[in-house]
């Protein structure tokens, strides 16, 4: 998403752009795969915020503004999920109801009714953060240093805090942070280390603006920024690896694919992982030894399982309603990432996906897709990694099968005879994740999104190397589809200041 944005962007303004991808489809994690009996399979997308035309929230720049900058808001239609998710706990279930910030405090203080004020006191804060990172887009990121702890008093208060210290300044019970901190797993960080800033935007967005996704899945959203590069002049390979960033004096003039084509350009832009693009695809005796024992030091993101299910029987059956259905097993989100941490799918927090419940026909007539997610760390599958690599894969698969048949039981405690009417099953893991992605360890973030590696310490998308530029999930602002969408148009601002052409 961060190189297909940033090359739209380019090819928009008229620049000559090349786009070179080693998978025969454009995207990512943003794209679909296909399996007998007409189901096609979402990889990664539940929903995507901040595409509502009423604009409650931000008012200036987001991705809405993207897309449409990139040609592609037109191509794709965005429906909305009948509601924001449902938050299964040991003994409370409840439902988030879209764009309705009083209906959401309700929601919470109908099962913390001591809670109230505080429930809201949390809202305004978010709100109050929210309010002047738009003031700041405003202003294209501009401030007087001096004088931004008085002006932006939100951002200087929670700079420096974890979604934790955020939520204990207002709530007492440890059960209401568990539910007001549900999204989580959305950033791959639980509260006590996940940086407030990177937590709030996002998510206020998403309760305030709505829960979107693309008609067309995800794939619809790639292509759409594929053809919006090439009916700019632009140019796309598939089936294309690069192998090489050539460099020279300090300044990168081209990559080597892997078939030993070399193809010459003023500027490339990685939207390759940043650990691999700074030490497999770029000599890192070439960087600044700074620089790279930085890079060297970030801690690397959660990756994840998941489990696709191709369904005999239409969603009406299943008994749900919802499109997004969080489950927990207990109140304590530090407990949890240790459980994905270590790959414990008995105890790990998951999510239930049924697509079928955002819009109809999104499966064959009469069946239903559905997806299991749970976040997973990269070590226990390290053992696997030769093997696999081989194509020697009977414990791997082994070890994948287990973990797929303990969720899907799982599962059942939510939708009850789910195993009966499984038609077609298959599971994906972080090994899958690096083949398909190539991403460092099968992350899905990037970095992690601690507060050390958030907003203006997470890597710029200038590189000490002339000339080359990262987009995508490893740089600023970070993960999910609206973060390395913005991180594209933060890749195409830096390029067009650097030739003298910014644009506000």
């Amino acid at each position: 998403m961060g190189g297909l944005s940033c090359g739209a962007l380019l090819a928009r303004t008229g620049k000559k752009v090349l786009l070179l991808e080693k998978h025969n489809i454009p995207g990512g994690y943003a794209t679909t795969f296909r399996r007998r009996g007409g189901f096609e399979f979402e990889v990664s997308l539940h929903a995507i915020g901040g595409l509502s035309q009423e604009r409650n929230l931000f008012k200036s720049g987001g991705v809405q503004d993207t897309l449409r900058e990139c040609g592609v808001s037109d191509r794709v239609k965005f429906v909305r999920a009948p509601n924001l998710y449902r938050s299964v706990f040991p003994d409370h279930d409840l439902r988030l109801p879209q764009m309705s910030l009083d209906g959401q405090i309700e929601a919470l203080s109908k099962h913390f009714p001591d809670e109230r004020e505080g429930i809201r006191k949390i809202f305004d804060e978010m709100i109050g953060i929210c309010r002047e990172v738009d003031k700041l887009r405003a202003k294209n990121g501009r401030f007087i240093r001096a004088l931004f702890p008085l002006q932006y008093r939100s951002l200087f208060r929670y700079f420096q805090k974890t979604l934790s210290e955020l939520l204990d300044r207002s709530l007492r019970d440890e059960k209401l942070k568990a539910l007001m901190s549900q999204l989580w797993s959305y950033y791959g960080l639980p509260p006590s280390k996940l940086s407030a800033l990177y937590y709030v935007i996002p998510t206020m967005e998403y309760l305030l603006d709505g829960a979107w996704y693309p008609v067309g899945k995800s794939q619809a959203l790639s292509n759409a920024f594929l053809r919006s590069i090439e009916e700019a002049g632009g140019e796309a390979q598939l089936r294309t690896e690069v192998r090489e960033i050539l460099a020279k004096d300090g300044a990168a003039y081209g990559v080597r694919a892997a078939d030993g084509k070399e193809f010459k350009s003023d500027v490339v832009v990685s939207n390759a992982n940043a650990y691999s693009t700074l030490h497999q695809l770029l000599d890192p005796a070439t960087l600044p030894p700074d620089y790279l024992r930085r890079v060297d030091s970030m801690k690397v993101s959660l990756s994840c399982f998941q489990v696709y299910l191709g369904l005999s029987v239409e969603p009406s059956r299943l008994g749900v309603v919802d499109h997004e259905i969080f489950v927990q097993e207990t109140y304590d989100p530090d407990r949890e990432y240790e459980a994905c941490l270590s790959c414990d799918v008995k105890r790990s927090p998951y999510t239930i996906m049924v697509y079928d419940n955002v819009y109809p026909g999104f499966s064959p007539e009469g069946k239903t897709t559905l997806t299991i997610f749970t976040l997973q760390g990269y070590d226990h599958w390290q053992k696997f990694e030769d093997d696999y690599r081989k194509g020697s894969k009977e414990q791997y698969r082994t070890e994948k099968e287990r973990m797929t048949n303990i969720l899907i039981e799982r599962a059942e405690r939510i939708i009850p005879n789910l195993s009966r009417y499984i038609e077609l099953r298959e599971a994906s893991t972080p090994l899958t994740n690096v083949r398909y992605t190539g991403n460092h360890r099968g992350a899905i973030y990037g970095w992690d999104q601690t507060v050390d590696q958030s907003s203006i310490n997470r890597l710029a998308a200038e590189t000490p190397i002339k000339n080359l530029y990262l987009a995508g999930a490893w740089t600023s602002p970070g993960g999910g589809f609206s973060g390395a969408i913005q991180s594209g148009y933060e890749t195409f601002q830096a390029i067009m200041k650097r030739s003298g052409e910014t644009r506000t």
